[in-house]
């Protein structure tokens, strides 16, 4: 009985396959995409930007693969434009209530503030479902109150516990983005804790204070670069870290991810793009990307046990464009 069972585990195990992220985008390529983008942006009095963010998209989408198969970016530019128009339209009625009463401008930033939930989940419902991967869409669904506690309330806990609970925010915050999100009908779950970020943020904080210890003892000047020095180790060390534990906790059914990202590489990825963006007055921005891309998704895998093409399309969800990029006009970061 225990070597049918053996065996049948062994089978299970056989059954997974690893599957390599790769992105074949090229920084030249990019780069005459992103300087005609900028230039007709310019031209148009920023019409174009709709379009230039399709182009953007498209490319970087269309050059990420898994086990062969590239990602698409559906969305078309004059869905865009117009979300765009409307929401420069609500800022100049802003504007200009603002100007006749500073009462109006009071309700209109209240009212601002309790959308922001509902216009996030419309930002990510639009992302998601203008997503596909083996012609089966990605959706997004949240409930106002999930965004709510996610965008105000988790990270409020963490500020009136002195940090104490930040661990807990952080985890809130990623739990909303994840659990949410589905490959067709099938729903992803993170299975994080709150004693993996205590830890993340335990092992920041301790960097950050012997950087701190060092930079007082050695002095200035010297003690000048150091700081700066540490400060990028630990913004590397955080990022890693958090991406990492993000991937080794995701699940997607049976499939499962991993991500084997180092402070070192990552480090080193992010000084090099700072140095030739500096040097180049900004021109390789679009290469430096690109290059970020590429070390990211080197470092990630898909444990698929069995083949994604079994997932079955989710139905599509009425749900505009507006959330997105009304958000993208207040860039709230997302």
């Amino acid at each position: 009985m225990a070597d049918q069972d053996q065996s049948v585990v062994s089978g299970q195990q056989a059954d997974v396959s690893k599957l390599s992220v790769e992105f074949k985008g090229n920084g030249f390529e990019y780069f005459q995409i992103w300087i005609v983008n900028i230039v007709l942006t310019i031209v148009t009095l920023g019409i174009y930007s709709a379009w230039a963010t399709v182009r953007n998209k498209r490319y970087l989408y269309s050059n990420t693969y898994v086990d062969g198969t590239s990602f698409s970016f559906l969305a078309e530019p004059l869905t865009i434009l117009k979300a765009r128009l409307m929401a420069v339209g609500i800022f100049i009625l802003i504007s200009v209530a603002g100007g006749i009463s500073p009462a109006f401008s009071v309700m209109f930033g209240l009212a601002l503030i309790v959308g922001i939930p509902f216009f996030i989940n419309q930002s990510l419902a639009f992302k998601m479902r203008n997503t596909g991967y083996k012609n089966i869409q990605f959706r997004f669904s949240a409930s106002y109150g999930e965004a709510f506690k996610a965008i105000y309330l988790w990270p409020l806990l963490g500020m009136l516990s002195l940090g104490i609970l930040y661990p807990l925010a952080i985890l809130r915050g990623v739990q909303y983005r994840a659990n949410n999100t589905a490959y067709g009908t099938t729903n992803f779950q993170f299975n994080g804790t709150f004693k993996d970020y205590a830890i993340v943020l335990l092992i920041a904080a301790g960097l950050g204070i012997a950087a701190a210890i060092i930079v007082a003892a050695i002095g200035q000047p010297l003690g000048a670069i150091i700081s700066l020095l540490a400060y990028l180790a630990v913004i590397a060390y955080v990022i890693v870290a958090t991406s990492n534990l993000f991937y080794m906790r995701l699940q997607l059914k049976e499939h499962g991810f991993d991500s084997n990202m180092t402070v070192l590489g990552y480090s080193k990825t992010m000084l090099i793009n700072i140095v030739l963006i500096v040097l180049t007055l900004g021109l390789y921005l679009p290469a430096a990307q690109i290059r970020m891309i590429k070390y990211v998704t080197s470092c990630i895998t898909v444990h698929a046990n069995g083949s994604l093409d079994d997932f079955a399309a989710a139905e599509q969800e009425n749900v505009t464009a507006f959330g997105e990029e009304f958000g993208q006009v207040m860039d709230f970061g997302i």
